[in-house]
């Protein structure tokens, strides 16, 4: 079975968000369950340094957060990754005050972390979604953003 980075951090996500911190960050256990759970070494090692770098800085790797005016340019590699529905989500998620720009700026960063191939919003909204509950004191956003993940696309349009 062929899985991506993203598939094991959701796994990982949805088994273990709700654990103890200590249960839920021994890599040892979570690599041999991980792999119990039928995914390869590769994802496994990728997504568990994925989440490594997630949780090592929160200002990584950007060494002045964006002020709250500035403009956001992508440059080549994310514009090839990110088409413009991500982009303009991302943008519609930082309007919206679900992130701050430094905040979207840790999440586009995640993005290009999952590795190679175009990046779809669902893939941005699950990215989102760890990256505020990865953060303290950011209940209020993760709540709204878990509302947007979990939403029913009813086709209605309002």
């Amino acid at each position: 079975m062929n899985h991506s980075v993203l598939d094991v951090l959701m796994y990982l996500f949805e088994t273990f968000s709700e654990q103890e911190h200590d249960e839920a960050t021994d890599h040892g256990v979570l690599r041999q369950e991980l792999l119990q759970a039928g995914f390869g070494e590769p994802e496994v090692d990728r997504a568990l340094t994925w989440l490594d770098d997630l949780g090592s800085d929160p200002d990584r790797p950007f060494p002045a957060a964006p002020g709250e005016h500035s403009v956001r340019v992508f440059n080549p590699v994310e514009l090839t990754r990110l088409d413009a529905a991500c982009r303009g989500y991302l943008i519609y998620l930082e309007h919206v005050g679900i992130l701050s720009p430094l905040q979207r700026e840790i999440v586009i960063d995640r993005l290009m972390a999952l590795g190679a191939g175009e990046i779809d919003v669902e893939q941005v909204k699950w990215v989102t979604l760890m990256v505020l509950f990865s953060q303290a004191d950011e209940e209020n956003a993760f709540a709204r953003m878990e509302d947007l993940v979990f939403e029913e696309n009813t086709g209605l349009v309002n």
